[in-house]
């Protein structure tokens, strides 16, 4: 999630694209005039029949936008609706401000810098005019047009959105100069085009997922209950050189550090000094020749691609090393990746992070991402992994809702993205890794993964504070004090002090667990399990018959022999003993949690301390300062948090 650095300037982001979600509530649901089991697919092939587009190829691109849902007739972050995901982002328009945007934060998350008042500045962003948006964000527009169907039943028919889809694709076709054709093979020119991208790279990469979903097959059942099917066709080869003959730009890679498999340019974040020891917005460095990378963090822009775009290249605003776009999984990269980014809000996870901004919005439930998006992220995140030797499970693969404060005072204002609605579940078998059991339903530990789709907790606040958000599936489950759903949720006393109960905002992380963290089993009772979290046990609804976990195994510790309690830190800084001459020593402060005698805790891994000293913009006498004190990372509540490994025992889970 964006957040500006402290600077002691004001932001002036006046207004900005972004998409405020959910939109046009009164709307009938996308997905109500399909009662019968199996009328979606029969909807695909009459539209396909109809247009003279081939059902496979409406079918996959379909699925690469929507994975066949109707999303309830709400819009995608980037006003895309239906399966065909037909934008009317005008419709979507509104004001925001990006959330790296908040007074007094700083997203560096390092105390070694002078304190500094106020918020980082940022350049005053226009709110375009709907005629003004590229033609990528107005294709319900064009699907009007050429089917004659209402621009409101495009966005609130699902059979009606199909057609549309269908048009547009025939329309492709036939600007393409290229005959209608039962074989889809004909089809990858005109499947390029309706990515909308303006650059051949991100309209073939689209283009080339469509086909891998037509040669590999998908089957799944709809949001609305629907079943549908597309049978692997592996023999189909596409003309791939259809592409450049759609008038397209080439695309500008420049030094950027991407898979093949995607579509990257290179757009740099500034490096730049702006005189009394303030310079923004990253610090260069040489990783991992200086220092391991561990973590990926997974963000949410709270901000539209161009917005996205304006901040990241301000000097005055913050940094992270990628951005993905919504609508085709197109990827820019700002930051060099042995350079460090500040995006996460705490100095320790950023010096040996990678940061990916995903264009996308929190509070907005009834918004959803792209398939684009997540097999994108997904190809990128495999690439990371495997160039650094990240393990691909969620103690290295987190979201910035993960990341720790850095001390007690910071916990309250560490950011809360990608939130529950990120489809973690998703993300991991995109990733290769999918959440599968490890040991049997009465092992001593457990991963949270929820179905999705049916695990619907109530969340308030996503538009007004208090107010229920409209149902959506979660990968997250609460957390209870008692096996009771009319029990208090258990607290965090690091964001409330005063003991109060945590709450079921959006934002609200003190009583969430979410898919793919794994937890020590603190009991059993029923259908209820209890977990150690934040120094005690907490409860969550597991029913053998709907399991929102399963059974895991992993390393997990307790405080050592003797000590009744351990200190938990929120970064694994070295002892004062470390630091060489000229390097301030960093305090090792811990946060006001503590791990008990008789608790566990599943451990991530087992790092040294260590700490970048780059509070100032010449980077020649930046340096890693690396202690003989160990830490274990380990899952403590939502977030992660690290223990010191002379304070434990740790065990076989």
């Amino acid at each position: 999630m964006l957040r500006t650095a402290s600077r002691g300037r004001v932001l002036s982001v006046a207004a900005s694209a972004a998409l405020l979600l959910p939109l046009l509530s009164g709307a009938p649901p996308a997905g109500a005039d399909v009662p019968v089991a199996d009328s979606l697919q029969r909807q695909f092939a009459a539209a396909a029949e109809r247009h003279g587009v081939p059902e496979s190829v409406l079918l996959a691109v379909s699925y690469l936008q929507s994975r066949w849902d109707g999303h309830a007739g709400a819009p995608s972050v980037t006003g895309g609706y239906g399966p065909m995901h037909l934008t009317d982002t005008a419709t979507a328009l509104a004001r925001s401000v990006p959330h790296h945007s908040e007074d007094g934060e700083d997203a560096r998350g390092d105390d070694s810098r002078p304190a500094r008042t106020g918020a980082g500045a940022g350049a005053a962003v226009d709110l375009p005019a709907p005629e003004e948006l590229p033609a990528r964000l107005r294709t319900l527009e064009r699907a009007s047009s050429l089917s004659g169907i209402p621009a409101e039943e495009l966005r609130s028919s699902t059979a009606a959105n199909i057609e549309g889809g269908a048009a547009l694709l025939a329309a492709a076709q036939r600007e393409a100069g290229r005959a209608p054709s039962a074989d889809p093979a004909d089809w990858y020119g005109a499947v390029a085009r309706y990515s909308g991208a303006d650059d051949t790279a991100t309209a073939a990469a689209y283009a080339d997922d469509v086909f891998d979903v037509i040669r590999t097959g998908e089957a799944r059942v709809t949001d609305s209950g629907q079943r549908v099917a597309l049978p692997a066709a592996p023999a189909v080869a596409p003309d791939t050189g259809q592409v450049a003959g759609l008038g397209l730009r080439a695309p500008a890679r420049g030094p950027v550090e991407c898979p093949t498999t995607v579509a990257c340019e290179w757009i740099p974040a500034p490096y730049e000094e702006f005189g009394d020891g303030d310079y923004g917005n990253h610090d260069k460095a040489d990783r991992p020749v200086s220092q391991k990378i561990d973590y990926i963090v997974v963000h949410d822009t709270e901000a539209t691609w161009d917005v996205t775009l304006k901040l990241v290249q301000d000097p005055t605003y913050v940094s992270w090393q990628y951005s993905l776009r919504s609508s085709d999984g197109h990827v820019a990269q700002h930051l060099p990746l042995k350079d460090v980014g500040w995006h996460a809000g705490n100095w320790y996870v950023n010096a040996k992070s990678v940061g990916l901004e995903h264009e996308g919005f929190l509070t907005a439930p009834d918004s959803w991402y792209t398939e684009a998006m997540y097999r994108s992220s997904a190809r990128l995140v495999r690439y990371l992994a495997k160039r650094y030797d990240i393990p691909l499970d969620r103690q290295h693969v987190i979201g910035h809702d993960n990341v720790p404060g850095t001390v007690t005072s910071s916990i309250r204002g560490m950011h809360t993205d990608p939130g529950p609605y990120w489809d973690w579940a998703h993300y991991f078998r995109l990733l290769g890794r999918p959440l599968t059991p490890g040991a049997g339903p009465r092992a001593g530990v457990v991963t949270i993964r929820p179905e999705y789709g049916g695990n619907r907790p109530v969340y308030t606040g996503c538009a007004t504070a208090g107010e229920a958000c409209a149902p959506h599936g979660s990968g997250a489950v609460r957390l209870h004090t008692a096996p009771s759903a009319d029990a208090p949720l258990v607290k965090d006393i690091g964001l409330r002090p005063g003991g109060q109960d945590s709450t079921t905002g959006v934002n609200d992380t003190g009583a969430r667990a979410t898919t793919g963290q794994s937890y020590a089993v603190a009991e059993r009772r029923g259908d209820w399990t209890a977990i150690w979290y934040l120094g005690q046990k907490a409860w969550f609804h597991n029913p053998a018959a709907e399991p929102t976990a399963v059974g895991a195994r992993g390393l997990v510790l307790t405080p050592r022999e003797g000590l009744t309690e351990v200190p938990v830190y929120g970064r694994a800084y070295p002892e004062a003993s470390a630091y060489p001459a000229g390097v301030p020593v960093q305090a090792v402060s811990p946060l006001p949690y503590r791990l008990l005698a008789g608790q566990t805790y599943v451990v991530g891994h087992k790092t040294p301390g260590e700490y970048y000293y780059a509070p100032v913009f010449d980077s020649t006498n930046h340096r890693v300062v690396r202690g003989q004190e160990e830490y274990y990372q380990i899952q403590f509540g939502h977030r992660i948090a690290f223990v010191k490994a002379a304070d434990v025992r740790v065990s076989q889970g």
